[in-house]
């Protein structure tokens, strides 16, 4: 049996996952972080972007929107704002949620009264979601 790590995915609303895994592969505010059993402790801060799992089975994307990672030897939690399994994800929406940033951005170029950081922020979340939903099989 290959080495393992636990896993545990956390939002404010629910336990999202929860496993031993071979890998972690997530975008820290710093740069990308490989994580296997046994590294070394770390705190992070996550970026808005898709977090790899790699497991005896293949490789799992989530959509997880920010948050923090804390790395232990043999445990990996990540608190989260929310994250989002493939299936759980609702396509019509995120594209919505795409369209409707996108075009906050464009009005932004024209008046001052849109907040910019916050449709850049949607923005990101909407397509980070999109590119996880395409992954599920």
């Amino acid at each position: 049996m290959a080495n393992k790590i636990r896993l545990d995915i956390v939002t404010p609303d629910r336990m999202v996952y929860s496993a031993d895994v071979n890998m972690v592969i997530a975008r820290a505010t710093d740069g990308d972080l490989g994580i296997l059993p046994g590294h070394a402790p770390l705190i992070a801060g996550l970026e808005i972007w898709p977090l790899r799992i790699q497991t005896d089975e293949g490789e799992n994307l989530f959509s997880v929107c920010g948050g923090f990672i804390e790395v232990r030897p043999q445990k990996i939690t990540v608190l989260a704002g929310c994250a989002e399994l493939p299936e759980e994800i609702d396509i019509d929406r995120a594209e919505s949620a795409k369209e409707r940033a996108e075009r906050r951005l464009k009005e932004a170029q024209l008046a001052t009264d849109i907040d910019v950081r916050r449709a850049e922020v949607a923005l990101k979340r909407a397509l980070v979601r999109l590119r996880v939903a395409e992954k599920k099989t």
